[in-house]
Order: structure tokens, then C-alpha cells, then sequence
């Protein structure tokens, strides 16, 4: 960027969207600028293939230009300054969900929950629930009796006299809401879309969609404009125009009261709490008595209790990870659903949920039942190209879907239960995965997380019984190398997800996980290092030898029936890598040389969600400035579809944009780079973009990440508040004055 201070010329700013929405329109080269990437001649809007075979004297001269590890190698006509603008990003907050404050290592702060009558003490840092956003609400609350219907036709309002809502329309629209927004051309994109809008009178574009008409005796009337009836959207507010997985009020509310039955945990969790109580008397006495005849057997005579599960896994929907299937990470906060929806628009094959926690889901929290909403775009199958060596034995492809769950939980019970309900109460869901990776404090803490890496039985006993009651829903598990720097376990984790342990394979089987992903770091290490990926490697060759001694490993006559196990043409686990994914020659790579099957994207997907068009196309894409505007106000026309186009819906998009935009500016345009591949961890020096709208876009000052929400969401709500993830300035209108 040229300066520090944030771009502040409002009729430059106007003047700029302008100007980029003629580009996308017309696809003008108003981004012209020096390069020598690709075409040099053509304008950067233009898509930059790169040669990659190009000859040895090519290369070498590339190469030989010196390269500084962490600071990306920006021409030197765009260069500011040599220095990065900030040495470190705190990626732990950003991509799992926490506040900057929290300490990376140890346990939370025993201060934690005690002397809360302290008066001054300094605050503790917390999770991202803790984080401010203000409010942003309407002045006057429109009463939902009022909100969906014509003026002179409200429907009764069940509280009656007691409502203390407004159920004045016209002062409602003249006193109790902002004016209208004149942004997206002044019309609701809801409504433009689907021919009628939720948010009905509350809509800040509502004159689009609204009139008044006279009447035979004179009197005018405020109608809506609709072409469909909002009774459906009246019973039920959370139901959006394209949005599946949408759980009913009447569903969570009565797992709140404890009235759902879970048929298939609750036998199978009474029958766990038998089998393990013997298991640890198993244990204890091998560890008191010695080997005499008695004792052998009183051992006998305890392992004859073991009875069998009452329940076994159904048949599992079979499904495919493959060298075409690029996969979404599940990403705290950062995987939405407008993020979703815009990546698989970009060419993302498989997209998770952000994580929820196992207990509120089976309490029937709406927060976390939230999370599982998904587009119908995720609801489509995922692309595969059958061949030889990947055709899977009943796998038909368009039964299968690209949208999972993730859920997280510290007991089996939990998860079983959550699992039960999601597959009983969601219709389109691919698997449910259990996160066994998150290195937050507050999960950690509890045993769930990445703390069930070093309870290998737990674990097991989890995914086991979550297969055994996820009907056709197949079960997958993500982990972290390991809990500590340079102590892996994630290897003989492996191979107890994929035939179980030695005390239980023979009795049980295999425990059914049909995919593990492996995050090449530690819960220690964080995002201080770079993956690991010779270990997931490593844990990769672990799984094919496996497979080689597979018949040695499970019993054959007490194997469960294979139609509920894995289902890898060759009978093994899929294998996912993940880390420090930024470009397809990456992810090319970790599938060649690290032997997965496929690759999961997280951080390189925030900054640059296009990186799955070009792992589609095998190219870099240098994308000009005026396309990467078009892709933030695509997410806002699908953030306003998804939270409404009410001041509470705008309020949300606009706060999950400014989180967007804290990743997307660390992206360099690789037609500005001196060297190729970039780097996902470098960071650039001052520079200057090809043009205002690029330097824009690369800014890391708050002010201009709210300006340009402001293009396409008009001026923020007086009281709204922002605060990055991740170290930043943050982001407060009360104290801007």
C-alpha cells in the first residue's frame, strides 16, 4: 500500500466500484500494469497461463534471483518498502475460531471463571464467542404479525394487547429503520432472485419489492410485492430461499426438554458402560496377579462376559476422495455458508461444516444447529472420473453429495447421540466428521479436540459407536500429528481407526472409519512451522502397508460385514493430507509424492477461495482486481440470501465479510511476483497494486476493509463493532465518532 492511512476519498471510492462493475460487465482491460507473467502484453485481467516446461536455462535464471524466506518477492517497479508489513499473523485465532489474547499453550487460566466480583481486574482473553460485535438492530421492533403481510391485512398477533412491538407500518418505515439502501442497484437480490423476500417489511431494500395502492374508497395501502405466500417463512425464520438442512423449532425444542429418543445410542451406550467395566477389570487383574493357573482362569471367566454390541452398522452410502475431488477444510467462523457456496462455485468438491460441539447439538441449541444449514449447491454430486485403479465396488455417483458435518465431543455418548440426531433430522449430509484436531484451549481442556490424541481407547469407542448409529451416513475422523512437537502418534492412531485395537479387532472388527484426514502439524506447534507433510507421508505408506497385511491384522471370521467398513476399491481407509496448501502445484504434488488421496484446503482457500479453479484447470490464474471485487459482492448477494436483507441480516454479512477480508488481503497478485510458486506463509513488503482498486483491496488497515463493505452494504449500523481474529486493528463505530 502507498500509505498507512486507509483510502479516504469517498468520490474516488464511488468513482472505483463504478469503474469495476463496468469491468465485470463488459470485461474491460482497465487493469493494465507491468508484468512479465504470462501474456506481458495483454492487460491483468486477462487469466496468465504459466509454462512450466519451460527449458533449464529459463528456470535457472528464475532461480537464481534471491529469495527471502517468509517475505514474498514482489517486483521491484510495485515495491513501497522492503520490510513485510507484519512479521506474524496469528493463524491459530483466525482459522480456529479464537481470540488474539488467548495463550497459545498450556491450560486456560485458572483465573478463569474465579473472582468474578473483582472489580478492574485486567479481562481475560476467550473464545470467538467472547468477541464484541455490537448490535445492529432496527430502531422500532416490527412486530412478525405485521412484517409479512399487506397493511391493511395483518394477521392477529398472538400476544394481543401485552405485544410491546410495533405494529405502526408506516411509522415504522418513517422512524423505526435506516432508509432504504441504494447499493446492488437499490434492489433486494432475494427478491430479484426467488420472486419474493423473508425479510418482508424489515428488507433495507423493501421500496423494490413494496407500493402503495389506492383503494375504491380512498384509503391507500402499503402492499408487498410477492408471488408466493410467506406463511412457510412465517412459521418457521430460519427457512431461506435455497437453504437445506434447516432443523425445525419444534425438533430442537423438544431436544431440549429431553423428548427425543434415541433409539440406536441409548441401548448401545448402556451396552458400552457394561463392556467397558469388564474390560477394566480385565486390566486390573492382569496387573495385580501373576500368571498362575488361578488366575488364568479367573481371566477366562471375565472375558466370557464380553457379549456382542446390541446393534450392528447399517450399510454405509459408499463414497469417493479422489485426485479430482479437492476438499474445503471445515473452517471455524470462515466456513459459512455464502464462503461455501462461493468455493464450490469455484470448483470445491467436498465441503464440511463449521465444527459443532456434540453436547449443545444434542441439547438442541439453535446456534450450533445453525452451523449444519447448507446451500443447495453442496446437495450436487461431487466430480469423479472413474478409472481402474479408483472404481469403488457400489459407488454410484449421483447418490453421493458433497456437504459434511463436522462435530466435536470429549465422550462417546455425546457424539453418539449427536450423530443419531444429525443423520436422523438432516437429509443431506455426505458423512459426519469427528474433529480430533482442534488445539483450543477451551476444547482441548475438556478431552475433546485434539485432546483425544492421546486417549487412543476413547477414540475408538467413539468412532465405533457413532458407525453403528449413523444409518447410511458414512463416519470420518481428522487429526493432528500429535499433541506435542516431535512426538508423533498419529500413526498408530491410524491403524487403530482403520482395524481397531489389539483387544478389540478380533472380538469387534474393524471400527468403520471410512476417511481419516491428517493436519500436518502438532497441537503444540500451531502455525509456527510449516506442515509436515513427510510424516503424513509417512502415515500414508503405513496405511498401503496395512492393507498388504491386512489378513494378518483382522479376523476374518469375526469381520464385520463389508458393506459397513471402508470402502477403497482395495479395502483400505481414504487418506487425506492437509497443511499449507496455496497452489494446484501443490496440491499435485502432496497427491503424487505423499501417496493421499486427496488434499484438504483451509487458510489457502480464505485468501484465495479461486486456488480450486486452478487446481481444476492446472494453471495460475492471475485474477485481476475488478474479479476479485466481483467475488466479494457475490459473497455479500449470498450472505443476504442466506441472514436476510433485514439490519440484522446485513449486520452478519457484513461482519463475516470484514472476517473474509482479513485473509483476502494477504493475497499477492501473481502477476506482481518476482518468483513462482508463492508462498502461503510469506508475507509481502509495501507495494503499490496495478492499479487503486488493487492497492485497495491488498490494504491491511481496518478503515478500508469497512469501505469496501460499505460499496454493496451502504454505511455501517451506528452501533456496530468488528474485531479481527487475528492480530489487528479492530474495528469500532462509537469510538470513531
Amino acid at each position: 500500500m502507498a500509505e498507512d492511512d486507509p483510502v479516504s476519498d469517498v468520490k474516488a471510492m464511488t468513482n472505483l466500484i463504478a469503474d469495476s462493475r463496468k469491468a465485470l460487465k463488459h470485461a474491460a482491460d482497465d487493469d493494465e500494469g507491468p508484468s512479465d507473467t504470462g501474456n506481458a502484453d495483454g492487460p491483468a485481467s486477462k487469466r496468465q497461463k504459466f509454462d512450466h516446461g519451460k527449458d533449464d536455462q529459463d528456470r535457472q535464471q528464475t532461480l537464481s534471483k534471491e529469495r527471502i524466506r517468509g517475505v514474498a518477492a514482489v517486483k521491484a517497479e510495485y515495491l513501497i518498502a522492503d520490510e513485510p508489513q507484519s512479521k506474524e499473523v496469528d493463524d491459530d485465532a483466525a482459522e480456529a475460531g479464537i481470540a488474539a489474547e488467548e495463550p497459545v499453550n498450556g491450560k486456560p487460566s485458572p483465573q478463569v471463571g474465579r473472582d468474578k466480583k473483582r472489580k478492574n481486574r485486567k479481562k481475560e482473553g476467550g473464545q470467538n464467542q467472547n468477541r464484541s460485535y455490537g448490535h445492529f438492530e432496527d430502531a422500532l421492533r416490527l412486530c412478525n404479525s405485521v412484517t409479512y403481510t399487506n397493511e391493511f391485512s395483518p394477521k392477529p398477533c398472538k400476544f394481543g394487547e401485552r405485544c410491546n412491538l410495533c405494529h405502526d407500518l408506516r411509522k415504522y418505515l418513517k422512524e423505526g429503520r435506516r432508509e432504504d439502501l441504494d447499493t446492488l442497484g437499490g434492489k433486494c437480490p432475494v427478491f430479484e432472485k426467488y420472486g419474493r423476500c423473508p425479510s418482508g417489511w424489515k428488507c433495507r431494500f423493501v421500496k423494490s419489492h413494496s407500493k402503495e395502492v389506492e383503494r375504491e374508497d380512498g384509503r391507500k395501502e402499503l402492499i408487498l410485492l410477492q408471488n408466493s405466500d410467506l406463511t412457510e417463512t412465517d412459521e418457521n425464520a430460519d427457512q431461506r430461499p435455497g437453504v437445506v438442512n434447516v432443523v425445525t423449532s419444534d425438533t430442537k425444542w423438544d431436544l431440549a426438554r429431553r423428548k427425543v429418543n434415541f433409539e440406536k445410542s441409548e441401548p448401545y451406550i448402556k451396552w458400552l458402560e457394561k463392556d467397558t467395566e469388564i474390560t477394566k477389570k480385565i486390566y486390573n487383574r492382569a496387573k495385580k496377579e501373576g500368571d498362575d493357573k488361578a488366575s488364568a482362569e479367573g481371566m477366562e471367566d471375565l472375558r466370557a462376559q464380553f457379549v456382542d454390541p446390541p446393534l450392528k452398522p447399517s450399510e454405509k452410502r459408499k463414497i469417493y476422495f479422489g485426485r479430482e475431488t479437492p476438499v474445503l477444510a471445515p473452517l471455524t467462523t470462515q466456513g459459512n455458508l455464502p464462503f461455501r457456496r462461493l468455493c464450490v462455485e469455484l470448483g470445491a468438491q467436498i465441503t464440511y461444516s463449521e465444527m459443532a460441539m456434540g453436547m449443545p447439538l444434542v441439547q438442541g441449541q439453535k446456534g450450533e444447529w445453525a452451523l449444519m444449514k447448507a446451500h443447495e449447491s453442496e446437495t450436487v454430486s461431487p466430480r469423479f472420473t472413474p478409472a481402474k485403479d479408483t472404481v469403488v465396488k457400489g459407488y454410484d455417483n449421483a447418490k453421493d453429495l458433497k456437504f459434511g458435518a463436522q462435530i466435536s465431543g470429549n465422550q462417546p455418548w455425546v457424539v453418539m447421540k449427536a450423530t443419531e440426531a444429525l443423520t436422523r433430522f438432516l437429509p443431506h449430509l455426505r458423512v459426519v466428521d469427528l474433529n480430533c484436531g482442534c488445539p483450543i484451549d477451551l476444547v482441548y481442556s475438556t478431552g475433546a479436540g485434539s485432546g483425544l490424541l492421546d486417549t487412543p481407547s476413547k477414540l475408538e469407542k467413539m468412532v465405533r459407536g457413532m458407525n453403528v448409529v449413523s444409518g447410511e451416513v458414512p463416519i470420518t475422523a481428522k487429526l493432528r500429528t500429535g499433541v506435542r512437537d516431535g512426538k508423533p502418534t498419529a500413526g498408530r492412531l491410524v491403524e487403530r481407526l482403520a482395524f481397531g485395537g489389539y483387544d478389540t479387532r478380533d472380538r469387534l472388527g474393524a471400527p468403520g472409519c471410512a476417511a481419516i484426514t491428517l493436519h500436518g502439524r502438532s497441537r503444540q506447534q500451531r502455525y509456527t512451522k510449516s506442515a509436515n507433510w513427510s510424516y503424513i507421508a509417512e502415515c500414508a505408506a503405513l496405511i498401503q502397508s496395512y492393507k498388504d497385511k491386512k489378513d494378518e491384522l483382522t479376523d476374518t471370521a469375526m469381520g464385520p460385514d463389508e458393506s459397513t467398513q471402508a470402502n477403497t476399491p482395495d479395502g483400505k481407509v481414504y487418506f487425506i493430507g492437509n497443511g499449507d496448501c496455496y497452489s494446484h502445484l501443490d496440491y499435485f504434488d502432496h497427491i503424487d509424492n505423499a501417496g493421499v488421496d486427496t488434499v484438504m484446503i483451509a487458510r489457502g482457500a480464505m485468501v484465495k477461495p479461486w486456488i480450486f479453479e486452478e487446481i481444476e484447470k492446472g494453471q495460475y490464474l492471475d485474477k485481476s482486481a475488478s474479479e476479485r471485487l466481483g467475488y466479494v459482492e457475490k459473497f455479500v448477494r449470498y450472505g443476504l440470501e442466506a441472514w436476510g436483507t433485514d439490519e440484522l441480516g446485513l449486520g452478519f454479512t457484513r461482519r463475516f465479510l470484514l472476517e473474509w477480508l482479513s485473509f483476502t488481503h494477504r493475497y499477492v497478485p501473481v502477476g506482481i511476483l518476482e518468483h513462482l510458486p508463492p508462498s502461503l506463509n510469506d508475507r509481502p513488503p509495501r507495494y503499490r497494486g496495478r492499479n487503486d482498486l488493487e492497492t485497495l483491496l491488498a490494504s491491511d488497515h481496518y478503515k478500508d476493509w469497512i469501505k469496501i463493505s460499505e460499496m454493496f452494504l451502504g454505511p455501517a449500523h451506528p452501533n456496530f463493532k468488528f474485531q479481527p481474529k487475528h492480530k489487528s486493528n479492530s474495528y469500532d463505530m462509537e469510538a470513531e465518532g
